[in-house]
């Protein structure tokens, strides 16, 4: 769920919930919507899958793949689930949905024709023929630049951007000390009013029909700009609900897109997989987003106060039978027994997560639920629901890499086509750097890695560091997200 469709409280979060999902009623535990797996103990289930699917490859579900910055499975801008430092709980307002037995994930496969591309410019309103520029297929103005640009990614999914150039100075005609807009920048409308949410969604309707998408959940109470309305789409793969694969479209006060992004191929189905029922997937994502606790400079090494034998700076060390500290017990301080927040859930749903798998974007199996915090708005959060024995556990990272703290990108540039994106941070001269890029429809998020020598005398110095990557389709009008704070870079 995104920003977008944050209403404040107890309201319908799941309206249309599919049959695998149920909407918790609180305190009293009563199925509103449900659909149970026929009696069967979530284990034999989970035999009786396994016996007809065969032996399913294993999946190498990345850390953090589910989510777009943040904790796992989570939107972009929303609460983080690891919360603060004692974490979050997540807890059901009453019983959850087994769901099936089994599920297959979704891959991207084959490549974008011309006509696909010239039927999604139609419904867009784009006039021109596709041209294949390099591995993208576009149509862009001509002349002055003024106009709509498209997009397309030829491999799939066909990840799309589309966008209304209003001209201006670009390249060597800029203006010095003004950056200039990347080929296709939309330059957003000034004034008018904004369209209702219907007509925005009646606006969308076309191009949803276009991308065979006309039975996504749609959302368009977000306004930008006070004039522009955002449309957001997560389609239906198979007959699932999807999360983190949306379709976007902004609407400007003429009721016509003035930008948008997607995917134009839908994913095809691969290896079926046993899956597992949301009471253990909420217990698996608890588990993944408890915090560490807080831990105070020299720990449980601090001398105790005078006349206190074995005590730690917070509070007494743990003793044993002879009234001494016992050196073999944990150490705990007054904060560390703090609860963590709690966050109630008020519904789950059976549905597909976009995850990044051995460094592939695929749709994977994933309870999605709605969390529905007291004092905030409510958000999604989605856990794998994979059978945990067909997961690759992360892979630790060696000695000297993955170590470091990522660094905080200031701002970024996109250059060419659109595809080479550049970010600037600052690093230490004695550092090497790497950047990583995660296409979504919806955004791109960058991350970037360091590698120190740990042995090397160094002078604390920074310096301001630029890295370039490319995109596989070109940014558009798609916002860049630091993946260590997961808040959205400014341009440069």
């Amino acid at each position: 769920m995104s920003g977008t469709e944050n209403v404040r409280r107890r309201r319908n979060v799941l309206a249309a919930s599919v049959a695998a999902g149920v909407l918790l009623a609180g305190g009293g535990g009563v199925y509103l919507a449900a659909a149970a797996s026929g009696g069967a103990t979530p284990d034999a289930a989970a035999g009786k899958a396994a016996d007809a699917v065969g032996s399913p490859p294993p999946l190498a579900v990345e850390a953090g793949g589910g989510g777009t910055g943040g904790g796992p499975g989570i939107a972009s801008g929303e609460p983080d689930p690891s919360g603060g430092a004692h974490g979050t709980v997540y807890k059901a307002e009453g019983p959850l949905p087994q769901g099936p037995s089994s599920a297959a994930v979704h891959r991207p496969e084959g490549l974008v024709t011309s006509a696909e591309v010239s039927g999604l410019a139609e419904a867009l309103g784009v006039e021109g023929r596709p041209v294949l520029v390099g591995d993208v297929w576009t149509i862009r103005p001509e002349k002055d630049g003024r106009g709509p640009r498209l997009d397309v990614a030829k491999a799939a999914p066909g990840n799309w951007t589309y966008s209304w150039y209003d001209g201006g100075p670009m390249g060597d005609t800029c203006l010095k000390g003004r950056a200039c807009p990347p080929p296709g920048a939309a330059k957003s409308p000034r004034g008018g009013s904004p369209v209702s949410e219907a007509a925005a969604k009646a606006a969308a309707a076309p191009v949803l029909k276009a991308l065979g998408q006309d039975d996504a959940k749609v959302t368009a109470s977000q306004v930008m700009d006070g004039s522009v309305r955002v449309v957001n789409a997560d389609p239906v793969v198979d007959g699932l609900p999807t999360h983190g694969w949306s379709t976007g479209l902004q609407i400007g006060p003429d009721g016509r897109p003035v930008s948008g992004s997607g995917t134009l191929k839908e994913p095809v189905k691969g290896a079926t997989y046993p899956v597992v029922g949301a009471a253990k997937a909420l217990a698996e994502l608890n588990e993944k987003a408890r915090g560490a606790g807080p831990v105070g400079i020299g720990g449980c090494a601090t001398d105790p106060p005078a006349g206190v034998e074995g005590s730690g700076g917070d509070g007494p060390a743990p003793v044993d039978g002879s009234g001494k500290a016992d050196p073999a017990a944990p150490c705990r301080s007054a904060a560390d027994a703090a609860p963590p927040t709690e966050v109630p859930v008020t519904g789950a749903v059976f549905g597909l997560a976009a995850q990044d798998v051995a460094g592939e974007r695929l749709l994977v199996p994933s309870w999605l639920f709605t969390a529905d915090p007291v004092d905030a708005a409510p958000y999604t959060v989605t856990e794998t629901a994979v059978a945990p024995e067909y997961l690759v556990p992360p892979g630790k990272p060696s000695p000297d890499e993955g170590t470091a703290p990522a660094r905080r990108i200031e701002s970024y540039r996109a250059a060419g086509d659109g595809r080479k994106l550049s970010v600037t941070f600052w690093g230490g001269v004695c550092s090497t750097y790497t950047a990583k890029a995660v296409e979504s429809p919806a955004e791109v998020t960058v991350r970037i890695d360091e590698k120190s020598d740990p042995g090397r005398a160094c002078i604390a110095v920074a310096k301001e560091i630029t890295l370039t990557v490319e995109l596989r389709s070109p940014l558009g009008g798609r916002p860049v997200v630091d993946a260590a704070s997961g808040e959205s870079v400014p341009r440069r």
